[in-house]
This record gives structure tokens, sequence and C-alpha cells, in this order.
């Protein structure tokens, strides 16, 4: 662009050129910040940036899944329009860590969480080493590793780790938790995991005091859902019948306070410990739902897969639990599907055991095979473009 356009440019007045950036794709926004000094820093204000995030979250359906990448031991991510039958995908992101500028961080990293366009990546060695925890925007090709947390093996012993990642709109500011658990400590009825949270506005982790937080385990890599402003996580309590009690443990990050929510019955759960429920939380529009996929006899040594879905009508209310799938049954020469999360519409993304994702329509039955393949550790869920710590220019934040 010349200089005389560019100052022709620079002569509109400020609401004109936002409004005009506001209507732009990701991509062109990014090259405008080379074209002016004016704009970059238009364009790179937290206030644009939020502004921006609200413009683009009711026009943007798109639904991410992660894959497996085997050549490189790493994911990649797929975009896919959530409101295209056919579910075909339009955008691929690779690994990070594939870049030359970050090819120093080793280990296989896969996704935890995500928020306003903004991936939570953990290293899989994350029960062994806690020095491995990323924030990532694709959109703009920034990531930032986040200080080490204040809880590592070498104080606390043996432990398993679950995080959750998402943002409190009262400060602005998003957070990563880490649930720990002691391993020694996982059947003792008295028993509180540390909880440590990490501020992206501040930079640092801080750990919770604990006496705030409830008696209860978390399971390491246990799927965890945000929604609501909340963090939500399976946990179980061993009470004095010597059972254990599953419930959903919830953490707001606006007042950071601890609640429960109770499950529905379990039939056939002999409450024998916190392995014998195959059962993950995920997020269900504005509420949450349970998969269960199992149960793990200790008598026999055995699992039985299943697949019953319960989806909380009413946030926050026990009673409104509502089970939308009882089984699925079998496919011939595999076993049954696992559930990975929902897609705006209703339907279920399942992943079969040879890895192939398909659809399951809970209101007509129907079952879509997509040629598409996942694993173990797929993650799905809406995703939303955004320029989150494109203004973090500095303190850690690396461009690649």
């Amino acid at each position: 662009m010349s200089d005389d356009n560019n100052k022709n440019w620079e002569c509109l007045p400020g609401e004109i050129v936002t409004d005009i950036f506001l209507r732009l794709p990701i991509k062109s926004i990014i090259i405008c910040t080379s074209v002016s000094k004016i704009w970059r820093r238009l364009i790179q204000n937290p206030t644009f940036i939020s502004t921006h995030l609200i413009h683009h979250s009711n026009t943007n359906h798109n639904f991410l899944l992660s894959r497996p990448c085997l050549q490189y031991h790493q994911e990649f991510y797929t975009l896919h329009n959530e409101d295209d039958p056919d579910f075909t995908q339009h955008t691929r992101f690779d690994s990070p860590f594939h870049a030359p500028k970050s090819k120093h961080y080793n280990g296989t990293f896969r996704v935890v969480g995500m928020c306003n366009g903004l991936l939570c990546l953990v290293n899989e060695d994350i029960l062994t080493d806690t020095n491995k925890l990323f924030l990532w925007n694709p959109c703009v090709r920034k990531f930032l590793k986040l200080p080490d947390p204040n809880i590592t093996d070498f104080t606390l012993g043996e432990f398993t780790a679950s995080i959750g990642f998402g943002f409190d709109p009262k400060t602005n500011d998003y957070k990563v938790v880490m649930v720990a658990t002691l391993l020694h400590r996982l059947h003792h009825s008295k028993s509180r995991p540390m909880v440590a949270v990490y501020s992206l506005s501040t930079g640092k982790w801080r750990m919770f005091k604990d006496h705030v937080v409830p008696t209860c385990a978390v399971r390491g890599r246990e799927p965890q859902a945000f929604v609501n402003g909340a963090l939500h996580w399976l946990a179980w309590k061993r009470t004095n019948d010597r059972k254990f009690h599953p419930f959903v443990l919830v953490l707001h990050l606006g007042d950071e306070v601890f609640r429960e929510i109770s499950l529905p019955e379990f039939p056939g759960y002999t409450r024998e410990g916190v392995e014998a429920l195959g059962t993950s939380v995920s997020v269900y529009g504005n509420s949450i739902t349970l998969f269960h996929n199992g149960y793990y006899s200790f008598e026999r040594q055995h699992f039985s897969g299943c697949l019953n879905i319960w989806v909380m009508k009413e946030y926050g209310v026990a009673s409104s639990w509502t089970k939308v799938l009882t089984t699925i049954d079998q496919d011939p020469g595999g076993g049954v599907p696992r559930a990975l999360g929902f897609k705006r519409n209703g339907e279920v993304v399942l992943l079969k055991d040879g890895g192939q994702i398909i659809l399951w329509n809970p209101e007509n039955q129907n079952i879509k095979h997509l040629r598409i393949t996942g694993y173990q550790y797929s993650f799905v869920g809406s995703y939303v473009e955004s320029l989150v710590l494109l203004d973090k220019s500095t303190k850690g934040v690396v461009t690649y």
C-alpha cells in the first residue's frame, strides 16, 4: 500500500476503521498489523480484541477435532463447519511444535481445554513432568509456555494431575487450574487434592488454601468441561460406609469457590473404587453431560463396556439429569464406541475401537460414518477464531 493510501486510511475516523476491521477475517487483520503502526496499535488493543471476539462468537460455527499425527508423534487439528451435514474439513492446524522456533519442546502434546480460540496443551508426561503446559492461539500463530506450577513430584511424592482451562469474565482473565491428587492418598477418606491456578494476566501460579478444597480425589487425565464460567471434573469421595461416591466437582473461576453436583444413579455400580466407574463429564450447550463407558470389576479383573449418556436439562439441578442413551449396539468385530462430545445441533461425536469417528443423532437414532480418524485422547468442541494473545508481544509469547 502506498504512503498516500496509508494517509487516506489514517484520516478516517477511528470508529469507522474499527468497524471495518471487525468485519475482516483473521488472516486479513494480521496482515493489517504490518501495514501501519496506527493500525497495529488499534488491532493489538485489548478492547479491540475483546470486541472482535464478541462480534464473531455468534457467527463462527466451527468445530475443532484433534487427531493423531503418527509421523511426528504430535496431534494435528482440523476445523469443520458445524452446519455442514457431511462434516467437511475446511482448515487444518499443525502442532506449533513442528515449527523451527519451537522444536526444542520435546514430547507428545494434547489439548485438554479450549476457550475463546485459545487451546491449552499439556505434555503426555504431565504425571511426572509439570513443566510442559502451553496456551496456543493457532490463528495468530502464537503460543505461551507456562512457568512451572507449585506442584511437583519432588515436594509431594508421586501424584496424578488433571488440568482445567477457562475464562473468568469477572476479571477478563484466562486461568489454568491443576488439580493434583497424591497416589498414596487416592483411597483415603480425608484426603484433599492440591490445587494451583495460573493467571494469564499475572503470569504466575498460586496455591489454593487446603481448607477451601473439598475432600475428594480426581483422576489424572480426567476430562473436564468448562461451561457457565466454571470448570467441571468427575471426582470421588470416600465416606464412612467405606464406599466411593462419585460427583461433579465444580470450580467457578470468578469467585474460585468449589461446589458439588450430585450424579444420577448408576445401576450395577458397586462403588468399589475410583476406577470402577468409567464416566466422564463434557459440555452440553450451556449445561453438562455425562458419558458412562462401563464398569470395572475388581473381583473379576474385568471391564464391561457400554455407552450411557445423561444430560443435565437444567444446569446445576441434579433432579434434571435425563438419560438420552441407554446403550448403543456393538459394531460387528468391534467394541462399544466411546463418546467424545456433542455438536451444536445435538449430534454426538463417537469414537469407534478402530479409531473411526462417527456421528449419532439422538432424535432419529441415525448413525453417520465419517471418513475421519481419531484416537483415545481426541478432543472435540466448538471453536471460535480470535485474536487473543496478539497483544502479548513479550512476556514469553513465541511467534512462529
